[in-house]
């Protein structure tokens, strides 16, 4: 691509670099110059502008992010992937959620496209990140008025299947909350609800229990929604605590208890046959980010999260200090 200045009689078919004032109005970057537009420029005073001009093998801005937006849905109907891609303008086109659901990402296809040329950019949320529908999931950004082909191309290559968007699978869910004397009994489960309805999932149940091995081993084995949550009334602080053993009396299965995530740390996940067993900690009665979030969205969405996966989640996992926590991380006066 040629780039810089022309004599403005000669810019017919170029494009427009800078935007530029006329007698009456403006005439804006990006903008590819017709005979009428040249007249105006000449009417303004403008002897010299500055424009790109595309070469030969070169792709204009819109149609090389067209092309790379769509090679990330390549081979997928938008009712499979659930990712609409926009119009592009000024070199833009965005990946947009259509329904709720978990971003997956290949990091290292993003990574191997940014670095095929520096007029191709991609930026994605985080792996995993929890979205909404009408959230943006990425952005295709071509710096230049146009790029090499062949370097689009390339990209293309390495964007196939980069970009995912996993939907909710599972559709209700079980809230158990145990209660003991002076605890917190029902608050936040408004907070919890909330964050099932961003999953798309329903509440389906409330069930209130006393803080005990028997009662909240056989809520666990009545509940009747697709996925356990448990809420204890006081904090399950060991593997061997009222909630964990509660699960096994009910002949379900331990995963992981604890995560390095704050706030998060208490949680632990498991499973009662087919069905996902998540033990809260106190701290998710708020409705702020939280490492619940992020094995509860995922779990929603079908993805299989292992202790593994959840010892992983510390980098990053230090997350906005919440104003109900009891012990904050530093003392206040």
């Amino acid at each position: 691509m040629k780039f810089g200045p022309c004599a403005t009689k000669e810019a017919a078919g170029a494009i427009l670099a800078h935007s530029m004032p006329l007698s009456t109005g403006r005439l804006r970057k990006g903008l590819h110059l017709t005979s009428d537009h040249v007249s105006a420029l000449l009417d303004a005073g403008h002897e010299t502008i500055v424009v790109a001009q595309l070469d030969a093998g070169d792709m204009h801005e819109n149609a090389a992010a067209l092309v790379l937006a769509r090679s990330v849905t390549q081979d997928q109907s938008a009712e499979m992937t659930g990712i609409r891609v926009s119009e592009a303008f000024t070199g833009r086109v965005n990946l947009v959620a259509d329904v709720p659901g978990v971003v997956r990402i290949n990091a290292d296809a993003i990574h191997a496209a940014n670095a095929i040329d520096p007029a191709i950019t991609i930026a994605t949320v985080p792996p995993f990140h929890q979205i909404h529908a009408g959230g943006m999931i990425a952005t295709i950004k071509i710096i230049a008025y146009g790029v090499e082909e062949d370097a689009v191309m390339r990209a293309v290559d390495a964007l196939r299947g980069a970009v995912s968007l996993a939907q909710p699978v599972f559709r209700s869910a079980s809230l158990l909350v145990t209660e003991i004397a002076g605890g917190p009994g029902l608050k936040g489960v408004k907070a919890i609800e909330s964050r099932l309805t961003g999953l798309g999932m329903d509440l389906c149940e409330t069930v209130t229990c006393s803080h005990t091995n028997t009662a909240l081993s056989q809520a666990i084995r009545h509940a009747k929604g697709d996925v356990i949550l448990i809420l204890t009334g006081s904090a399950t602080s060991d593997v061997r605590d009222t909630a964990p053993m509660a699960l096994k009396e009910a002949g379900g299965q331990m995963e992981r208890f604890g995560m390095p995530v704050d706030p998060g740390n208490l949680l632990f996940l498991g499973r009662l046959g087919s069905k996902p067993v998540i033990g809260l900690p106190g701290s998710a009665r708020s409705p702020v980010l939280h490492g619940a979030d992020w094995v509860l969205s995922r779990v929603a969405c079908g993805i299989d999260v292992t202790g593994e996966d959840i010892a992983r989640m510390g980098v990053g996992g230090l997350l906005k200090e919440i104003p109900t926590r009891p012990q904050p991380r530093s003392g206040r006066k």
